[in-house]
């Protein structure tokens, strides 16, 4: 009976914990400029009250 090969995939080692503080840091830009956007506007609209 004939064997069948399995073909393993090599698995490449990634730097995984590079890329995830690089998301991270992004997270964290994207949730200051929404921060400082919502304060400016309400403080804007307190002002011209």
């Amino acid at each position: 009976m004939a064997q069948t090969q399995l073909k393993k995939k090599p698995e490449a080692h990634t730097d995984e914990h590079s890329s995830l503080k690089g998301t991270l840091a992004s997270v964290f830009i994207v949730g200051l400029v929404i921060l400082v956007t919502w304060v400016s506007v309400y403080f804007l609209f307190v002002n011209r009250l």
